[in-house]
């Protein structure tokens, strides 16, 4: 029987930034687009902005934790997981039995779909539906069903998609039902940073991934070329805010956050392997959540 804290751990808590990133990113943004047409003040604040930015949150962590559940049943009922050098795992450690870790991921995705249809029903965009179905299925088949996206190298881009553009513009539009330009700016940057997250787990397990069969973008693109995506990914995202800067130089506030890019980017260029990754993905998980709050405080400036 696991343990909380293992239920706790199980669930990723180092991820968890990919989900408040964008939400806090795609307020910031609507904040900025309802300002400049006009539209902003404390009752717009109270009654649409907070309540709706919340809901989205309430979505983006209960679909992280589920993807992260699901990942730990599949890999672990396919054996992906049973020699690894990463962080614990709930199935392939026997800690908990494959189908209540399975219950737990379709009990978080099936919240993160109720908390989405809540919003879907308060924004009046019910053609977000479909959005939000795909966003779930995203979630399961990363490693689940017979031929899951993940094992063919196309994680990454799922990640960038629903943890980027979906979530970033998707909160913005929920609040200001518009779409804008900052908003999709920022869903590009933050959708790269969630990607350099995968990266660092992917990297790490370029070894274990090839002998199960694993083909993650990392082991199509090889050591390599991981390292050099894993920085440009850590490191683009400042200078897509450039234009942003232009028009609202609050946004400059983002450049302290450079210092936490390079420091990972170098260090995986460097080298790094194996255990020596792990704190990597840490520090991606904290550059992004870093990167998404100074982000938010230079558009509410």
């Amino acid at each position: 029987m696991a343990t909380v804290s293992q239920w706790i751990e199980g669930a990723r808590p180092r991820t968890w930034p990919a989900a408040v990133a964008p939400v806090a990113a795609g307020t910031g943004a609507a904040i900025w687009q309802l300002r400049s047409i006009g539209e902003l003040d404390a009752g717009i604040v109270a009654t649409v902005v907070l309540p709706r930015a919340l809901l989205a949150l309430a979505v983006a962590l209960a679909l992280q934790i589920g993807v992260n559940y699901a990942n730990d049943y599949s890999d672990g009922i396919r054996g992906t997981d049973d020699d690894r050098v990463g962080p614990f795992r709930l199935t392939s450690s026997r800690a908990a039995a494959p189908a209540t870790v399975k219950r737990a991921a379709i009990g978080s995705l099936a919240a993160g779909a109720v908390f989405g249809v809540v919003l879907i029903a308060v924004a009046g965009i019910w053609w977000a539906l479909v959005v939000g179905a795909a966003a779930v299925a995203a979630a399961w088949f990363y490693t689940g069903g017979k031929k899951p996206y993940g094992y063919l190298g196309l994680g990454e881009l799922f990640v960038f998609v629903f943890f980027g553009l979906v979530a970033v513009n998707g909160t913005a539009y929920a609040i200001t039902l518009r779409f804008g330009w900052v908003a999709l700016l920022a869903s590009i940057a933050i959708g790269l940073l969630a990607v350099a997250i995968m990266l660092t787990n992917n990297l790490r397990d370029i070894p274990t991934d090839t002998v199960a069969g694993k083909r993650t973008l990392a082991v199509r693109l090889g050591d390599r070329g991981t390292r050099l995506l894993f920085a440009a990914t850590m490191l683009l995202p400042f200078v897509l805010m450039v234009p942003v800067m232009v028009v609202q130089w609050p946004v400059a506030l983002v450049l302290l956050a450079l210092p936490f890019a390079i420091i990972p980017a170098r260090t995986v260029l460097r080298g790094a392997a194996g255990r020596d990754l792990i704190p990597m993905l840490g520090a991606s998980g904290k550059l992004e959540l870093l990167f998404s709050l100074l982000l938010l405080a230079g558009l509410v400036l």
